[in-house]
């Protein structure tokens, strides 16, 4: 894969993301890590044929992003997200994989993915999926994008959180549901980063759950955003 020049922009902070490869296919993990290398304002900080490799040898200092490969030998990339969350709270997850497989995409996001693309995915893109993931968006490829609406609509209903959540607090999921990140989705309130981190945190406390993920996911269920 051949490197993208300037897929941060021009805001970026000086230090760049930390990235980790888990892929079990050597040629594609190396592909990635380079595109990655090549890229101003992205540093490859692992490269891992397994989650049980991750968890054994892990980086140094927690990565912003783990790409994580959906089909792994051992435990599977589905079952991966949920150890990488546990062990690292502020690393994002984005699924790569060469099938759209529903039961797969559906573990994944509960688990804690917060994207979810194919690997034919072109070079350019994946760069700013991985930004994108990185400053709280959610970027999944158009065909994953129509299965997950697909998936949310044949999933049970759940009752509704018994403390309510504000007017804000609704506006703010459904933004990040439409996969705004949260620089974004102050803007579009008109309110701080800062303030857009508390409302998040106010979310998960009332919703019950532990991811951004997990909050959308059951406020999708519950009616309370469409």
């Amino acid at each position: 894969m051949a490197p993208v020049n300037g897929a941060r922009g021009a805001d970026s902070s000086p230090e760049p993301l930390r990235v980790v490869i888990v892929e079990d296919d050597v040629t594609t993990r190396e592909g990635l890590g380079a595109l990655i290398e090549g890229t101003p304002g992205y540093r490859c900080v692992g490269r891992y044929g397994s989650v049980e490799e991750l968890m054994r040898k892990p980086p140094g200092r927690p990565a912003d992003v783990v790409l994580l490969d959906i089909n792994l030998p051992g435990i599977s990339g589905a079952e991966g997200v949920r150890l990488v969350r546990e062990r690292w709270s502020s690393t994002e997850v984005l699924m790569l994989t060469v099938y759209s497989d529903e039961n797969k995409i559906f573990e994944s996001i509960c688990n804690g993915a917060v994207g979810y693309l194919l690997k034919k995915t072109p070079p350019a893109r994946l760069i700013d999926a991985i930004r994108e993931a990185a400053s709280g968006g959610a970027p999944m490829s158009p065909e994953i994008a129509r299965k997950v609406v697909t998936l949310f609509r044949k999933t049970p209903a759940v009752e509704r959180p018994a403390e309510a959540l504000t007017g804000q607090e609704l506006r703010l999921l459904q933004l990040l549901a439409d996969g705004h990140s949260y620089q974004a989705a102050a803007e579009r309130l008109t309110i701080s980063l800062n303030t857009v981190r508390s409302y998040v945190r106010n979310v998960y406390d009332k919703l019950h759950v532990h991811s951004k993920s997990e909050a959308v996911s059951k406020a999708l269920r519950s009616g309370l955003i469409v």
